[in-house]
């Protein structure tokens, strides 16, 4: 079994066991199986807003960040995966932190509609190759029918 399936069954398991709750320990899973991811985060859409939810790794300055600001904001304005090799050369990045060198931001979407996204910053330059996309394309393809069906209950709650 190859460490992406292998990763993609613990995630599997997570979503299982805990549902929505499963955020966090996905994180963990996450920077634990893959020592390059040094932060990783979810950002959920909150109107014209992208907003942090949970997280591992330092403390981010952007917990509010407006749809096409950024590279969080570019990857939900375009609707795709955004992999940044050196965050020094893109004028889009916001700084976080000074030992951040690449990152990759990957939208989850649910019946044509973003609800949020992956974000994951390395320390390493160029540290994401097609396995990291591929294996996060996935993930946010499985949790895409779990948070709208959070984010679907959330509202009727309010009604």
């Amino acid at each position: 079994m190859s460490d992406t399936q292998k990763i993609l069954r613990q995630v599997e398991a997570l979503i299982e066991r805990a549902g929505s709750d499963c955020l966090r320990d996905l994180c963990e899973l996450l920077q634990r199986e893959r020592p390059h991811y040094n932060w990783v985060g979810f950002y959920f859409v909150e109107g014209n807003e992208l907003v942090l939810g949970p997280f591992v790794g330092a403390p981010s300055p952007h917990v509010r960040i407006p749809i096409g600001k950024g590279i969080c904001g570019a990857a939900v304005a375009e609707r795709q995966t955004v992999v940044v090799p050196d965050v020094n050369a893109d004028p889009r990045y916001l700084a976080c932190s000074l030992e951040t060198k690449s990152e990759i931001v990957v939208p989850i979407e649910h019946n044509g509609r973003i609800l949020g996204e992956i974000d994951i910053d390395s320390h390493t330059p160029n540290a994401f190759g097609p396995d990291d996309r591929a294996l996060l394309e996935e993930i946010a393809r499985r949790l895409a029918p779990i948070l709208a069906a959070q984010r679907k209950t959330k509202i009727e709650i309010r009604k």
